[in-house]
């Protein structure tokens, strides 16, 4: 029976795809020798290990929306699940295969993940990626048989937030989204078309300048 290890050795950007993505480099393993791997159907939970980094002053008022207050970091700083995976990994020959595992990211800031990510300054992201599945093998002179992957097969990768940064930069380039109720969109409309505004900046804008002036 196949003994599969998982190893995470880089990540780039996915140029031209439909959504923002990442493609992790993944390196599979099978440390059992001259043992045919027909395929692989394998199923990746992606966690941030928020514990595992340190955070400047800047990126503690970045999380407080998360996490609170630093005081209270001690209770409420946890692991966030970031998305999961689903894959199939084609025939190899071999011990070893590398296939380049592509993750999907949003930039909606309704979603912890993106709120996290935007609020880091530098540095990596300590990601742990969790494996299960099933490989599909042949073994000599015997028929494809099928076995589960263990459920420890696990690894961790420190996620560069620079490819983050410009990913999102290619794909949004000096732009975020938010989400809004549809009752506030419909008002924020209406007040875009009596005002005669070309566009949503600038509906935003005359009304933050209009909060200001009343403020004072």
């Amino acid at each position: 029976m196949p003994d599969l290890t998982f190893q995470i050795d880089s990540a780039g950007i996915v140029p031209f795809a439909a959504v923002p993505m990442i493609a992790f480099r993944l390196q599979i393993k099978n440390r059992v020798p001259d043992e045919a791997i027909h395929t692989v159907a394998l199923r990746c939970q992606i966690q941030i290990e928020v514990t595992r980094r340190r955070y400047t002053p800047g990126e503690q008022e970045q999380m407080l929306d998360l996490f609170g207050r630093p005081d209270r970091w001690s209770q409420t700083l946890r692991s966030l699940l970031w998305t999961h995976v689903n894959w199939v990994i084609p025939t190899f020959a071999g011990s070893e295969t590398v296939v380049d595992m592509q993750v999907p990211c949003s930039f909606d800031f309704n979603v912890a993940a993106t709120k996290y990510f935007a609020g880091l300054s530098d540095g990596d992201i300590p990601l742990l990626f969790l494996f299960s599945g099933n490989v599909f093998y042949a073994p000599p002179d015997s028929p494809l048989q099928v076995a589960p992957i263990s459920w420890e097969q696990e690894a961790r990768y420190k996620f560069p937030v620079r490819v983050w940064r410009e990913m999102m930069d290619i794909y949004y380039p000096n732009s975020v989204w938010i989400n809004l109720h549809k009752d506030v969109f419909m008002r924020l409309y209406r007040y875009k078309m009596q005002h005669g505004l070309l566009n949503w900046e600038q509906a935003l804008e005359r009304m933050l300048a209009e909060e200001v002036e009343v403020n004072w």
